[in-house]
C-alpha cells in the first residue's frame, strides 16, 4: 500500500469553511433507552417534551439536531449511551418539531468505519420525513469528485449535508388520529388466505388520472381512500390491496441527473415513515395520520392492507453511495460487508444488504414491522427480495434469525406474511422454500401459464402442478394451496396488455440505452409488435387478456392481479417502469369508455365472484386425486380431448387442450358449525391452439350434462351462460379458448326438463 493510501485512512480536512456555530442547545436531560426513535411525552414533574434515542453502538458521541421553522440548528449533545443507545429527554420539544442526529467516531472506510459529523443522519425510527432527499456532493460521505476515483470513497467530505436532506418530524398522537387504543372504530376485514384475491397498485399511480378524484387528492393516500377509488376496487372484488412501497424513500442521483424520479419506491430510508410526497395534507406529521384513514376506508370496504417492503436494502447503496442514516450512524453494525470492510456484501443488486442476522438491525425491522401492524393498522406484508432477510453466514438459512423472530413473534405471526422467495445472489432462488406461515410469489405458476398460452410448454405436466396449487412446491412442508400467490404479471415486467403486444422490451424512456429490464418475456405479440390497426390481431389479443385473466381467477392458490391489467392498460412495451412517474406509470381510466376494456374488467369481476360464491375454486387443502367417500369422485381428475382421463403418456405428449375437472361433492372443509361444505362440479377447459378443437365432454359418472358458464371466445360473456351440452359429446373449443362448465347431475336434468 502506498503512503498516500496509508493517509487517507484518518479524517482529512475540511475542504469548505465550516458554517456558522449552531445555536447552543436546551438542557437535555437524561431521559430513558426506551422506546428507540422520538417519542412524546413528559419528563420528571409532568414537564412535556420529547425522548430522543438511537442506536449507535460504535459511536464516540452523538448529537441530536433541531431544527426550527426558519431551518435554523440547535445541537444537543446526547451524552447517555446505555448498551449503544444514545438518549435524552429534551423539555420542550413538541410534535411538528424537526430533528436529525449527527454521529461521531473513527474515519477509516479500509476497516468499514465511516462516521462522519458533517453528515445530518436521518433517525431510523422517525415517524415522519419532512422534505426530499437532493443529492448534490455534499450528501456524500466521501469526497465524490476526488481525482483518484478509485479511492475516492475513502476521503473524509467534511462539507455540511443539513441544507440538502430531508428531517425527521416529532409525531404525537394528534398526527395519528390518537392512540391505538383509540383507533377502536376500524375494523380489520380478516380475510381467510383461502379467500383471498390481491390487486397490486401504486397509491400514486392508481388515482393520478382519475377522474372521480379531485385534482387536489390525486396521487396520495387521501386519493386512494376516496370512494371513486374504493367503488372501483368493490366492483371488482378484490379483497386486498398490495401497495408498491410507502416507506420513505430516497431517488436515486443516476436518475435526478436525468430529469427522472424513483417511481416504484424500492430505494427506502425511513422504514417507520408513510413517504411525504403521497400525503396531501402536509408532511409535518400529517402524512401519518392520513395514511390511516385511508386504510380505515379501505377496511370499510371490506378490503385489507398489504404493504410491499424493502428491507433487504437501502437507498445508501454500495460505497460511492450517499450517507442519509445508518452508513453514518454505524457502517459496520447495519450493513454486510465484504472481506474487505471497505465494500459492501451486494445480494440485492442495489448496492447493499442490511446485516439482519445483528440484533440491532432485527429490531429495527421487527419494531417496523409491528409499528405499522398496531399503528397504522395493516393487515400483512410482502417482502421485497426476501431470501436476502434470510441469509445467515454461510447462505440462505430457512432456520436463520429473521425467519425464527417472525414465527414466534405474537403480532407479525398472525398477518399475512407474503415472501418475494429469491435474491440476486448465490443460492437465492428458493421458491417454495420458505416455512410454513410463509406465502411466495410463485414465478413458476407465472412462466407456465405465460408459455402454454403463447405455445411454448413442451407438455402440460408443469402446468398441472401450477393450476392445482404448486402441491410439488408446497405440500412436503405442510403448507397449503394458498402458499402460492399466483400471478401472470407483476409491477416489474410487462402489464398484461402489453404481455400479448410485444415481444421485446421498450424501454429507451428509462435513459439506459434499452439495457436495463428483463430478456426473459415469454410474450408473444399476436403477429405485430406494438400497437397495430390490424383487427384481427386486435381480436387474437383481446382474447388472450381473457385467457390470461381466467386462467389466472379460476386457478387453486391465491391469484394476484395488477392494478389497470383489467382495463387493458399499457406501459407502451416498458417493461421496467420503475422511474416513469407519469403516464406510461399511472392507470389511464378513459380506457373505460371504450366498450371492449368496459367488458373485460366486467370479466374480471364476474371470475372474482364465482372464486367467492364457489368453495371448490378457493380449496384451502390440496387434491388428493382420490374420492373422500367410496361412493364419490375423485376431488381432481385430468382429460384429455377424446374424453378419457389423462394417461401418464398424456402428460409427456405436445398438447394444447387438457380439461380439469374439480369436484364439489365432498371438499375437505366444513363452515363454522361443522357442517360439510358442498358444491357443484367444474369442468374447466384450457385450448391453447391457433386452430378450433373438438373436446369430448367425459360422460357418467363425472356428469349427465353440462352448463357453459364462461367462453374466452366471446367478449360479451352475458351471450355465453346457460348453454347446454350433453355429457359423451363433442364439444368444439374455439382457438385459443377457456370454456368453464358446471357439471350437471341426473336431478339437474330432471328438473330442467319438468
Amino acid at each position: 500500500m502506498t503512503a498516500g493510501l496509508v493517509g487517507r485512512r484518518r479524517p482529512a480536512a475540511p475542504l469548505t469553511a465550516p458554517r456558522g456555530a449552531p445555536s447552543p442547545g436546551p438542557a437535555v436531560w437524561p431521559g430513558s433507552p426506551e422506546p428507540l426513535g422520538a417519542r412524546v411525552c413528559r419528563g420528571p414533574g409532568g414537564v412535556p417534551g420529547t425522548n430522543f434515542a438511537l442506536w449507535a453502538g460504535g459511536a464516540e458521541a452523538v448529537e441530536l439536531c433541531l431544527f426550527d421553522a426558519d431551518g435554523a440548528e440547535t445541537r444537543c449533545p446526547l451524552t447517555e449511551p446505555t448498551h449503544g443507545v444514545w438518549h435524552g429527554f429534551v423539555p420542550g420539544v413538541l410534535p411538528g418539531r424537526r430533528y436529525g442526529y449527527r454521529v461521531h467516531g473513527r474515519w477509516d472506510p479500509w476497516t468499514g468505519a465511516r462516521w462522519n459529523p458533517a453528515k445530518l443522519l436521518l433517525d431510523p425510527y422517525a415517524r415522519a420525513v419532512d422534505g426530499e432527499f437532493a443529492l448534490p456532493a455534499e450528501v456524500y460521505g466521501h469526497v465524490r469528485d476526488w481525482p483518484q476515483q478509485h479511492v475516492a470513497d475513502t476521503v473524509r467530505d467534511d462539507r455540511d449535508s443539513a441544507p440538502y436532506v430531508p428531517k425527521g418530524v416529532v409525531v404525537g398522537h394528534e398526527a395519528q388520529d390518537g392512540p391505538p387504543d383509540e383507533w377502536t372504530h376500524d375494523h380489520r376485514p380478516k380475510t381467510p388466505w383461502a379467500e383471498s384475491v390481491i390487486y397490486e397498485l401504486h397509491v400514486r399511480g392508481f388515482t393520478m388520472r382519475h377522474p372521480g378524484v379531485p385534482p387536489e387528492l390525486r396521487g396520495t393516500y387521501a386519493g386512494l381512500a376516496h370512494p371513486a377509488a374504493i367503488e372501483h376496487l368493490t366492483r371488482l372484488g378484490v379483497t386486498a390491496v398490495e401497495l408498491l412501497p410507502v416507506h420513505q424513500f430516497a431517488h436515486e442521483d443516476h436518475l435526478l441527473r436525468r430529469g427522472l424520479r424513483n417511481y416504484w419506491g424500492y430505494n427506502s430510508i425511513g422504514y417507520f415513515a408513510p413517504h411525504g410526497a403521497y400525503a396531501a395534507g402536509g408532511t409535518r406529521g400529517q402524512q401519518v395520520g392520513e395514511f390511516r384513514r385511508m386504510v380505515r376506508a379501505l377496511h370499510a370496504a371490506g378490503i385489507e392492507v398489504i404493504l410491499d417492503v424493502v428491507y433487504n436494502h437501502t437507498a445508501e447503496a454500495g460505497e460511492l453511495g450517499p450517507t442519509l442514516s445508518l452508513r453514518g450512524i454505524d457502517n459496520r453494525g447495519y450493513y454486510r460487508l465484504q472481506q474487505d470492510p471497505r465494500r459492501y456484501a451486494d445480494f440485492t443488486g442495489c448496492g447493499n444488504t442490511l446485516q439482519a442476522v445483528q440484533p440491532h438491525v432485527l429490531r429495527l425491522i421487527t419494531d417496523s414491522l409491528r409499528y405499522w401492524v398496531t399503528e397504522m393498522g395493516v393487515d400483512g406484508f410482502r417482502f421485497d427480495l426476501a431470501s436476502a432477510l434470510a441469509r445467515s453466514a454461510h447462505g440462505v438459512d430457512m432456520l436463520s434469525p429473521f425467519l425464527a423472530v417472525i414465527a414466534q413473534d405474537p403480532v407479525l405471526r398472525r398477518v399475512k406474511l407474503i415472501a418475494e422467495p429469491w435474491d440476486v445472489g448465490s443460492g437465492g432462488y428458493q421458491v417454495g422454500a420458505f416455512p410454513p406461515l410463509w406465502a411466495e410469489w410463485n414465478d413458476r405458476y407465472r412462466d407456465a401459464v405465460r408459455d402454454f398460452w403463447r405455445g411454448a410448454l413442451p407438455d402440460v405436466r408443469d402446468l398441472g402442478y401450477r393450476l392445482s396449487g404448486s402441491s410439488d412446491l408446497y405440500a412436503w412442508s405442510g403448507r397449503r394451496p394458498y402458499a402460492s400467490v399466483n400471478f401472470t404479471t407483476a409491477h416489474d415486467g410487462f402489464t398484461l396488455r402489453d404481455l400479448v403486444s410485444y415481444e421485446r422490451k421498450h424501454n429507451e424512456a428509462n435513459g439506459e440505452g434499452n439495457r436495463d429490464g428483463t430478456q426473459d418475456n415469454r410474450s408473444w405479440n399476436c403477429g405485430a409488435e406494438g400497437e397495430t390497426d390490424d383487427a384481427r390481431v386486435r381480436a387474437v389479443r383481446r382474447r388472450q387478456l381473457r385467457n390470461l385473466l381466467s386462467t389466472l381467477l379460476l386457478s387453486t392458490g391465491v391469484p394476484m392481479l395488477v392494478a389497470g391489467d383489467e382495463l387493458g392498460r399499457t406501459q407502451g412495451g416498458n417493461n421496467n417502469a420503475y422511474c416513469q412517474d407519469n403516464e406510461t406509470g399511472w392507470i389511464d381510466w378513459s380506457l373505460l369508455e371504450d366498450p371492449g376494456w368496459r367488458a373485460l374488467t366486467d370479466l374480471t369481476a364476474r371470475l372474482i365472484r364465482l372464486r367467492r360464491v364457489h368453495p371448490v375454486l378457493r380449496r384451502p387443502a390440496f387434491f388428493s386425486g382420490r374420492a373422500r367417500l367410496p361412493d364419490g369422485l375423485r376431488d381432481l381428475a385430468w382429460f384429455a380431448p377424446h374424453g378419457t382421463e389423462m394417461a401418464e403418456s398424456d402428460w409427456y405428449a405436445p398438447t394444447t387442450a387438457l380439461g380439469v375437472y374439480l369436484s364439489g361433492s365432498d371438499l375437505p372443509q366444513r363452515d363454522p358449525r361443522g357442517a360439510p361444505v358442498t358444491d357443484d362440479s367444474f369442468l374447466l377447459l384450457l385450448h391453447a391452439g391457433p386452430e378450433p378443437l373438438s373436446f369430448t365432454l367425459p360422460g357418467p359418472p363425472w356428469a349427465f350434462g353440462y352448463e357453459l358458464l364462461l367462453d374466452t371466445a366471446r367478449e360479451d360473456q352475458d351471450t355465453a351462460p346457460g348453454t347446454h351440452h350433453p355429457a359423451g359429446a363433442p364439444i368444439e373449443l374455439p382457438e385459443r379458448s377457456v370454456l368453464l362448465l358446471r357439471a350437471l347431475a341426473a336431478t339437474d336434468l330432471r328438473q330442467k326438463t319438468e
